[in-house]
């Protein structure tokens, strides 16, 4: 917080940066507590922002979270059947997490990648025409913990 001067402006900034240090891709309550009384920001308004934007958890998810885009073009580009590969290359449902705290399967509603559906985002990287192979791929990618393997799936 006092690398952004304690200013309640910069709150996404911060809880991007506490979410990273975190370890498993959200942000703890003792945090959001430490932010509300350092940055002068009711502890409601914290959560407002913790709870609005997708990019940020509340509680413990994988390393890797697998953004399942559900948007219109997704969904007629196969998305349902997406979901279904993921569940089954992960071994969880949307909503869970892996037991090893790799993964996390979410749906969201577009990741900005139409022309490119279906589509993916893992992190930074958004990946699309998906097939169960490249889903498939991209679950060992992140079972394994190489980010490079991932980044050369990417499709921009």
């Amino acid at each position: 917080m006092e690398s952004y001067g304690n200013d309640p402006q910069q709150l996404i900034a911060v809880f991007l940066d506490i979410q990273a240090a975190s370890g498993r891709n959200y942000v703890e309550r003792q945090w959001a507590e430490l932010a509300s009384r350092v940055l002068n920001v009711p502890l409601s308004k914290i959560y407002d922002v913790l709870t609005f934007y997708a990019m940020f958890g509340t509680v413990e998810r994988g390393e890797y979270l697998v953004e399942i885009c559900q948007s219109a073009p997704c969904h007629f580009t196969k998305a349902e059947e997406l979901v279904h590969w993921f569940e089954a290359a992960a071994g969880i449902k949307v909503g869970e997490t892996s037991t090893d705290g790799k993964i996390t399967l979410q749906r969201t509603s577009c990741v900005g990648a139409c022309d490119i559906g279906p589509a993916v985002k893992i992190g930074d990287h958004v990946f699309g025409n998906l097939t169960e192979e490249k889903v498939i791929a991209l679950v060992k990618c992140c079972q394994r913990k190489a980010p490079e393997a991932l980044q050369s799936l990417c499709q921009k």
